[in-house]
């Protein structure tokens, strides 16, 4: 534990308050000339986020990481979660497969993989495969789990995800991670080499080496498919020892996530995933019925993420305004402390994660309000909070249900 997290653990105190953080993924975006020199959020029919500001909001802009450094949704999270994410680095595959209810023990490397679809060459011509179906998924791990049970002396797990995602965990002796992905992060480049991020750390040279020989037994399996003949594998680590949210800050935590990547992410850091809810509108149904239940809840929004990284201005525009449509049944049931944001900013015209501050909204007894009219990365850039560190996003909201002695005489 930091000095800093020491000092806030000694001021803790007992409070009974709700906390809510809904986080919509890549929310943040860039004003662009193509696009009329509006955001998505900002070009976004929202009555209901309009009324919530109208009632008195703060609002800021917070740095995912640090100045320029682009989060994946592993850091970005944590971070929303209060652990540092330089101090706490976790690998993709790892959270991918907590949040397929796969029980990691000391030794296993998860890795987090994706259909891709491949030329005769091997280049990869679309990373993602056509976003093929789940049934899709389902039917392509079942063809690599009936012919590769082990590499070697290394037991060999395949679990589909949603769509072309998917987790394959090594359990053996002497595997460590984390090593580079294979995914070269644009089309246009053959499958990259996995290699050591140590070169001197014989665990992650020996797995290096079994993520290629996995390969050499995987690929030939896909070679009849015309879409997703191919694969890339990203985050191949092993589970750290982390802290959880309890331990940290004393708060029964819940989550509501429908993609299994931001359930494990919940799950690594002790939150209690509650499963069912498919829709914005049943996660935040099922969070009205489990309000008492919680001293926090985390509930996650991945279309506009989505609809950001396909470079598609509009789908991204209706996606908040889905959210904003449901948004008065949580409100409903009022939680003492609410904020909206995203886990990092998803610009369309760069089609990826950047890393553009994100627009936060904090609404509380306590917030005040910054006299904007709407939630936007405009109006942010005006709001009290100003622009900080997402890691003290959840030590302000803590201030703001008032768990905080004084600080000193």
């Amino acid at each position: 534990m930091s000095r800093i997290d020491d000092v806030y653990a000694k001021l803790q105190i007992k409070t009974g308050a709700k906390l809510v953080l809904v986080v919509l993924d890549g929310l943040g975006d860039v004003a662009m000339r193509e696009q009329g020199w509006m955001t998505p959020l900002e070009a976004a029919t929202t009555p209901n986020l309009d009324g919530l500001v109208s009632q008195g909001c703060a609002q800021g802009r917070m740095i995912p990481v640090v100045p320029g450094i682009t989060p994946g949704s592993g850091p970005g999270h944590l971070a929303l979660f209060g652990y540092d994410p330089i101090e706490f680095e976790v690998g993709r595959g790892v959270i991918e497969a907590l949040g397929l209810g796969i029980e990691l023990t000391s030794g296993d490397v998860a890795a987090r993989a994706n259909f891709c679809t491949l030329n005769d060459q091997g280049v990869v011509t679309d990373r993602r495969a056509g976003r093929i179906a789940t049934e899709v998924c389902e039917r392509l791990c079942g063809i690599l789990s009936a012919k590769i049970k082990k590499i070697g002396t290394t037991a060999v797990q395949i679990v589909p995800g949603k769509e072309h995602r998917f987790v394959v965990v090594f359990r053996g002796t002497g595997l460590e991670g984390p090593l580079s992905d294979t995914d070269p992060n644009r089309e246009g480049f053959p499958i990259a080499v996995a290699k050591p991020v140590d070169p001197k750390n014989e665990g992650q040279k020996k797995m290096a080496k079994l993520i290629a020989d996995f390969y050499k037994v995987a690929l030939p399996l896909l070679k009849a498919e015309k879409t997703a003949n191919g694969f890339l594998m990203r985050g191949v680590a092993h589970q750290p020892e982390i802290p959880t949210f309890e331990q940290r800050y004393g708060l029964k935590a819940a989550a509501l996530a429908v993609y299994p990547m931001y359930k494990g992410l919940s799950q690594l850091v002790g939150m209690v995933k509650i499963e069912g809810p498919s829709t914005i509108r049943e996660q935040f149904e099922r969070y009205a019925k489990e309000y008492s239940n919680y001293d926090y809840f985390f509930i996650h929004f991945k279309y506009t993420d989505k609809a950001g990284e396909d470079g598609n201005f509009e789908a991204k525009k209706k996606a908040i305004e889905e959210f904003d449509a449901a948004l008065p049944i949580l409100l409903a049931r009022k939680p003492d402390v609410l904020a909206i944001t995203g886990d990092h900013s998803t610009p369309c015209s760069l089609k990826g994660h950047s890393w553009h501050p994100q627009p936060v909204l904090l609404h509380s007894a306590a917030s005040g309000s910054d006299k904007l009219c709407r939630f936007t990365e405009t109006g942010a850039n005006h709001g009290s909070l100003g622009i900080f560190e997402a890691k003290y996003l959840i030590r302000l909201m803590q201030a703001h249900g008032k768990m905080f002695d004084k600080f000193g005489a």
